[in-house]
């Protein structure tokens, strides 16, 4: 592939996402390490995502920002790989849901708990606490992947998202959700993906863990 690559990240964040999705498209890339409240908020940086915010990434001409978005965009590089269903298949549909559904209402959800201030249900795309984790708990309950009988980028999204929120105190640790994230978090992709940032969390800690502020 002739365009380069670039991944703008920090280990401390949710760009830990979007290195795991990079891991398992096998593709090379450059890696860009910015820093909280400064190289994330200067003008080069700002001038590729204007919310001054990881993960980014650049291919060629093309800037692709938001998770769900980088996610998708990868998987459609490989397609050899099948980390997205078939264009037009029923599989599809529910691939689109569930990364929808993980960047959306479950997002969005878990900022205003971590907040302690949720929306009216009635306003709220998430409805409920109660009802964003009975339908997550749906979701992987008794399954090995979300859309038909193999790993996708919507599983990688989910075991993601469950996994952080286990790890930091905001999910129950309920059987579904461990075995969820423990089997995909297993994948050697997940495994080279973590190791790296943590190799590169001591240099750029997370401005709440280092005392200052963003």
């Amino acid at each position: 592939m002739s365009k380069t690559l670039t991944f703008y990240t920090h280990p401390m964040s949710r760009a830990r996402i979007a290195r795991w999705m990079l891991e398992e498209t096998g593709l090379p890339y450059e890696e860009v390490v910015l820093d909280f409240g400064t190289t994330m908020k200067a003008p080069d940086y700002l001038a590729i995502n204007p919310m001054g915010k990881v993960p980014a990434i650049r291919h060629g001409d093309t800037v692709v920002t938001e998770n769900a978005a980088v996610c998708a965009y990868l998987a459609e590089l490989v397609p050899e790989k099948s980390l997205a269903p078939p264009a037009g298949s029923p599989e599809r549909g529910d691939y689109y849901r569930w990364l929808f559904f993980l960047a959306g209402p479950v997002e969005a959800m878990f900022t205003a708990k971590h907040a302690g201030a949720f929306a009216a249900p009635m306003n709220a795309g998430y409805g409920s606490e109660a009802d964003v984790l009975r339908v997550l708990e749906q979701a992987v309950a008794g399954r090995e992947h979300l859309v038909g009988d193999r790993f996708t980028a919507a599983d990688l999204y989910m075991a993601a998202f469950l996994g952080y929120y286990m790890m930091i105190g905001m999910l129950e640790k309920k059987p579904a959700f461990v075995e969820f994230a423990s089997r995909h978090g297993r994948r050697p992709a997940a495994i080279a993906a973590n190791a790296r940032d943590d190799a590169l969390a001591p240099a750029h800690p997370h401005p709440a863990m280092a005392g200052a502020g963003n």
